[in-house]
């Protein structure tokens, strides 16, 4: 269906694509993953012709779509692209916003456009929302609405750039469930997401994207469990696991919550599993360990893992020094509470290096 040749995007200070090959197959729902700065986003955008390559060709149906004397208009209503801000005509009705392309651009009657509008509207669960406008919909509902406004065009493919990072977390589901469904219609997708969870649930390939190019294109099954570059695994790795680094009493609290967040929300741990964990780190490093150690040196490491019949979520502290026995800390309150969120607390010691694991109840 598509074939990228050599694809290369050069900006003045910054060539994000170098060298991308690829053959996107009809029916192929590809998850975008890797670092952030590593060209995801442009990908998509020169495979719509948003930008323009500059060097390279990509073939779509037989046909050069980046030779000189291509038919832009013509091609981009074969590709819908899904942004992460929604794009939305905030001076529409949410029915006029999806009716729109398809009356100026394929010469739809107003009545055939209204019809296959209130039709995808009822796929994605708005129909109540038609005479509505977009600033009386949640982010969620809008980007619901844009989905449908991109199907309104009959795309061959649809092409979706970070679809839910400007969402509420409560609200990402939502948006999530609609692509789930398009994804077993059978259409062909490309999506750019930080959210593994979702990616690997969605697709049937993964690209994984660094140096410039397709580092590795594989099947969920291969990129999460099984890498086999380098680059790839280190960045499975760090995607399982969040480590923080506890300086001292001055360590910034907030700032490593919100790291626990974040990790929690970018594997798509659930809400009630982030504030144990949030509640877990507070007790046992903040309340515990710090009144005892001062300025140690900490590093705290959180795994989470939904491999088994449980999740399982793991908070352990490494240190070097003083050993610190938790059940016996003078903050027994402190102690009562992490028990109480903890499966088990195992103290460890090797030489002067001291290991305290915690590892969680489940959240029900």
């Amino acid at each position: 269906m598509i074939e990228l040749q050599h694809l290369k995007k050069e900006y003045p200070n910054v060539t994000p694509l170098q060298d991308v090959n690829a053959v996107i197959r009809e029916g192929d729902v590809i998850s975008v993953i890797g670092p952030s700065g590593t060209g995801k986003s442009t990908l998509l955008r020169c495979i719509n012709l948003l930008e323009k390559p500059t060097g390279g060709k990509i073939i779509l149906d037989g046909e050069e779509i980046t030779a000189p004397d291509c038919d832009v208009t013509r091609v981009r209503q074969k590709m819908g692209m899904v942004f992460q801000s929604f794009n939305l005509f905030g001076h529409l009705t949410i029915i006029e916003n999806i009716m729109l392309a398809p009356v100026k651009l394929l010469h739809k009657s107003r009545q055939e456009a209204f019809e296959r509008g209130m039709e995808l509207l009822r796929m994605v669960g708005l129909a109540e929302k038609y005479l509505n406008y977009p600033d009386q919909l949640s982010g969620g509902q809008k980007q619901r609405v844009a989905i449908a406004r991109t199907l309104a065009m009959d795309p061959e493919i649809i092409l979706f750039d970070e679809p839910t990072s400007a969402l509420d977390p409560t609200m990402v589901g939502e948006v999530q469930a609609v692509i789930k469904d398009l994804a077993d219609t059978g259409k062909t997708m490309m999506i750019v997401t930080h959210e593994m969870k979702f990616a690997r649930s969605v697709c049937n390939r993964v690209f994984y994207m660094d140096q410039g190019g397709i580092y590795e294109d594989g099947t969920p099954e291969q990129i999460f469990e099984h890498p086999q570059r380098e680059r790839t695994r280190q960045f499975i790795f760090r995607l399982k696991t969040l480590e923080l680094q506890v300086t001292g009493r001055e360590f910034d609290f907030i700032g490593s919550t919100s790291e626990i967040e974040k990790y929690c929300y970018r594997n798509q741990i659930s809400v009630l599993t982030a504030k144990r964990i949030v509640s877990v780190f507070e007790e046992l490093v903040a309340q515990i360990l710090l009144p005892e150690l001062g300025d140690t040196p900490m590093q705290v490491i959180v795994e989470h893992s939904e491999e088994g019949a449980m999740p399982e979520t793991t908070l352990t502290v490494d240190y070097t020094g003083k050993a610190v026995d938790p059940a016996t800390s003078e903050n027994q309150l402190a102690w009562k509470i992490l028990r109480s969120q903890c499966k088990s607390v195992e103290r460890t010691q090797e030489g002067e290096q001291q290991i305290i694991r915690a590892k969680l109840n489940p959240v029900a």
